[in-house]
């Protein structure tokens, strides 16, 4: 008798957390016209208005968004979408973004992590990563701005 064990393999992907922060600015910038609410970008992207606020909240602190409170009240960009870099973005709703182990001085207990090489191939592939990254704008994600709007509009909450 062969028994296959099969390891679920994890992939290297940003959090939920930064997704979703990524699409309410997507969101933001496409409907620039009128404030946005959070139920309404739940409801579009049919995610947590909960988990939504905890990011609205977050995305207000770093000074991409503007919000006002009460019957009216709403959020929109509080920069251009060219000043809005993602990778700016993505290392604010990350932190810090250890690809092994020996990236954190606290958890390290590999004990080759003095002489392997590998920490300082994985550090040249982090920064070319969030090169990369810095290279765009929210401006440069939304250029296809009338498909993004026809498959989310803005909802009727």
């Amino acid at each position: 008798m062969l028994i296959v064990v099969y390891q679920k393999r994890k992939t290297m992907q940003l959090t939920q957390y930064t997704d979703y922060s990524i699409r309410v600015l997507i969101y933001l910038c496409i409907h620039d016209k009128q404030l946005a609410t959070i139920n309404e970008i739940a409801k579009s992207y049919h995610i947590s208005r909960n988990h939504l606020g905890k990011i609205v909240h977050h995305l207000a602190l770093s000074g991409y968004i503007s919000t006002a409170r009460g019957k009216g009240g709403g959020m929109r960009l509080s920069r251009s979408p060219e000043k809005i870099i993602l990778g700016e973005v993505i290392r604010r709703t990350e932190g810090e973004i250890h690809l092994a182990e020996c990236f954190s001085d606290l958890h390290n207990t590999c004990p080759i992590s003095a002489f392997c090489q590998l920490k300082g191939v994985l550090y040249e592939a982090r920064n070319s990563f969030f090169s990369v990254l810095d290279s765009y704008t929210l401006a440069d994600i939304v250029k296809n701005e009338c498909n993004l709007r026809c498959a989310l509009p803005a909802s009727t909450v």
